[in-house]
């Protein structure tokens, strides 16, 4: 469901932030949250307690082993015909999404995914689609998801899990004040004037797409117990178009 976000206006004093009830779902998850991973490290700790050393067995560094080599082989490839994607002019912002784990892969992907800000698995970050951008995609292909937003998963995914990146600190997208106080240089005083310049890239996307953390979507209770079978709800990795949209709205 589309929120209706307060236009900005040439007067910045009270300028509506959020919608309230939003604020309140938002702040009623963060407190969860912040319970959770509490919670999360007090059983950590219990369980250091009582651990027992653990040997890995072969198995694992043969496979390990593997998915070093078959990167190696298809980066290879890729050097002697890369294969481009032909991506319609019509499409200037993309959303990559990483679904796989990347344990034992090869260091060049290791960090292109790094360079991507993707270092958690179904975390996802927008970018502007070009030529190098392509490239980069294609090396970590087997572990990603990528296709072209419209303007409504834009702003869902802004309001309901935005984050900025203030003085090493996670905060949220919830004053309007930090906005102008960060971005006013580019003209962008407020929530709205974020998703505009998001949704439709312009000459100061990248400062502006820095300024966002990357977005930490949700996964199913029971991916825990069937990741398999989530994955393949999930889907396939590699390029999806306009398809990227079904996935956003099933994981924000």
């Amino acid at each position: 469901m589309l929120l209706n976000i307060p236009q900005c206006t040439g007067q910045r004093k009270k300028i509506p932030l959020v919608p309230e009830n939003l604020l309140k779902k938002r702040k009623a998850y963060q407190a969860l949250k912040a319970t959770q991973a509490k919670q999360a490290l007090l059983d950590k700790k219990e369980q250091k307690k009582g651990k027992q050393l653990k040997f890995k067995r072969l198995e694992w560094f043969l496979h390990d082993s593997w998915r070093q080599q078959r990167d190696r082989v298809r980066l290879r490839r890729l050097e002697v015909k890369p294969h481009g994607l032909e991506v319609p002019d019509k499409h200037s912002l993309a959303f990559v999404v990483r679904i796989q784990r990347i344990n034992g892969v090869s260091s060049l992907v290791q960090r292109t995914i790094a360079r991507l800000r993707l270092k958690k698995i179904f975390s996802g970050v927008f970018f502007r689609v070009t030529p190098q951008t392509i490239k980069t995609l294609r090396v970590v292909e087997p572990y990603v998801t990528w296709g072209f937003p419209n303007l409504k998963s834009v702003r869902e995914l802004i309001l309901k899990r935005g984050q900025a990146k203030v003085k090493n600190k996670t905060i949220p997208l919830t004053d309007n004040t930090v906005i102008e106080e960060h971005l006013g240089k580019y003209g962008v005083i407020c929530l709205e004037d974020l998703i505009h310049e998001i949704a439709f890239p312009g000459k100061n996307f990248q400062e502006i797409s820095a300024f966002l953390r990357p977005f930490h979507l949700s996964v199913a209770r029971h991916a825990t117990k069937n990741r398999v079978g989530f994955l393949k709800e999930v889907g396939l990795p590699g390029y999806r178009g306009e398809g990227i949209n079904q996935l956003i709205r099933q994981l924000n």
